[in-house]
């Protein structure tokens, strides 16, 4: 698969070293450089979104031609430094994502987690693959999307439609809080499975 990635920060390069791991072909693009239209042009199966949040509208709008039946990969947090979401009252930044390139078929992933776990080959904690929520409307997108996911080693989980991508992108601002503000163990809000249902 050929996978352009509009970013150069820790994110794509984890992401991306691990996809060239797979055997696919990633092209990566830095805003500064110039060089981000090549990242997203013809030939590529997916594209990651792996800039900061205040300017990934602008950064899609201005490709949203070259974006155009595209699978775009979100993996961006709208995250203040209060660790408020700076999309709070909607829409959600993976909304924005898709109204700023309205053929692209969004996905919203990998947002859940600190660059330094995608760079784990792989991403096993006693025994269990991590998981990643997916959020999205297209089922070939997401069916591109869910191998990617196992190929970082990883399980998708299915998390609903894109108008879901507001749940993810919170709960990503909430276990920041707690992982940095905190200093939390926030795994451990979660029972296990057996105890989740009652």
């Amino acid at each position: 698969m050929r996978i352009g990635i509009l970013g150069r920060g820790d994110m794509a390069q984890a992401l991306g070293e691990q996809w060239e791991r797979a055997g696919h072909q990633v092209v990566a693009a830095s805003r500064s450089r110039g060089d981000v239209r090549a990242a997203a042009e013809h030939g590529t199966d997916a594209v990651l979104l792996a800039v900061p949040y205040p300017a990934v509208v602008d950064a899609v709008a201005g490709l949203a031609d070259a974006l155009a039946r595209r699978v775009l990969i979100d993996c961006t947090n709208p995250v203040g430094p209060d660790f408020g979401l700076r999309t709070a009252g909607g829409p959600a930044a993976a909304e924005r994502i898709a109204a700023a390139a309205p053929t692209a078929r969004v996905v919203k992933a990998f947002n859940l987690c600190h660059e330094s776990v995608w760079r784990l080959t792989p991403p096993v904690f006693a025994g269990r693959p991590l998981a990643v929520p997916l959020c999205g409307d297209d089922e070939d997108a997401l069916a591109v999307v869910r191998r990617l996911v196992r190929d970082l080693g990883c399980a998708p989980l299915h998390a609903g439609g894109l108008d879901r991508a507001g749940l993810l992108e919170a709960t990503a601002a909430l276990l920041i809080r707690l992982w940095v503000g905190e200093g939390a163990d926030a795994q451990a809000i979660a029972p296990p499975m057996e105890f989740a249902g009652g």
